[in-house]
């Protein structure tokens, strides 16, 4: 398995277009951009970010926005407020499939009652969001957040089976345990549709820590995930208060790398 880094990771103390180059300087290869405000949507900035790719030989493997800005209106009941979030949705869409992203990081819809939901018409959304990305060759993969309808292993089951077209997931460590669930239970659920993989730990005081930091069995969801044949890519992706250098950064690529390949 790759590992790589997500740029999340520096905010707020980088700016995004500098974030490759230091990622690339750190001895990773490939990571996860995240967007993190509105002018980063637009096209011109997605330029940007592409020179910086190529400039430096790095692969973008996934695409994340700062999704509470509007990701949750997607599924809004007022038409226009819906179509307008669309508007950004399709934007961060065009900037993955000009950096060549496999992946966008989806969060969705803030935490409600499953049962109490449209459910016809969630999915029927959610079908014309992976539409969407299809059309920019990049999978839309949806990622188990703890204050997120995603937390749901309910729904996320439930999505899996309803979507005319395959919905693929990121999945994130530390928030399945901030769910007070188990990374191997969205395993479970997810199945071969992971597509992406977020990288953290946690203790009893921490809920995210840096790889190698906490009490994280990784040699137990490894081996699980290669139940699955999943040996794609891994994103570590952590707080900047989560470590002191970024020595500390590739010290937590390698600990992993040895895990794999041990």
């Amino acid at each position: 398995m790759d590992i790589g880094l997500s740029s999340a990771s520096f905010y707020p103390y980088v700016n995004t277009e500098n974030s490759i180059a230091l990622m690339k300087s750190l001895g990773f290869k490939l990571g996860e951009i995240f967007l993190n405000s509105d002018s980063e949507y637009e096209v011109d900035f997605g330029k940007m970010l592409l020179e910086q790719k190529l400039k430096n030989d790095f692969v973008v493997n996934s695409i994340h926005a700062f999704s509470s800005s509007f990701e949750p209106y997607l599924f809004d009941r007022y038409k226009r407020r819906r179509e307008d979030a669309f508007i950004r949705f399709k934007k961060v869409c065009k900037i993955a499939g000009l950096l060549g992203a496999r992946c966008y990081t989806f969060h969705g819809m803030r935490s409600t009652k499953f049962h109490e939901i449209n459910r016809s018409f969630v999915f029927d959304i959610y079908d014309k969001l992976i539409d969407t990305a299809g059309e920019q060759g990049v999978k839309l993969c949806q990622e188990n957040v703890f204050w997120c309808l995603s937390s749901d292993t309910d729904f996320l089951y439930e999505l899996r089976e309803k979507c005319t077209n395959p919905i693929y997931f990121t999945l994130d460590i530390k928030q399945a345990y901030r769910s007070g669930r188990t990374p191997e239970e969205y395993i479970d659920i997810m199945g071969n549709d992971v597509e992406n993989l977020h990288l953290n730990d946690k203790n009893d005081e921490n809920s995210c820590l840096l790889p190698g930091k906490g009490e994280v069995d990784y040699k137990k969801i490894l081996c699980k995930l290669k139940e699955i044949g999943y040996n794609k890519v891994g994103i570590i992706e952590v707080y900047s208060d989560n470590y002191k250098n970024y020595r500390q950064l590739r010290e937590a690529g390698d600990y992993i790398y040895n895990i794999c390949n041990s």
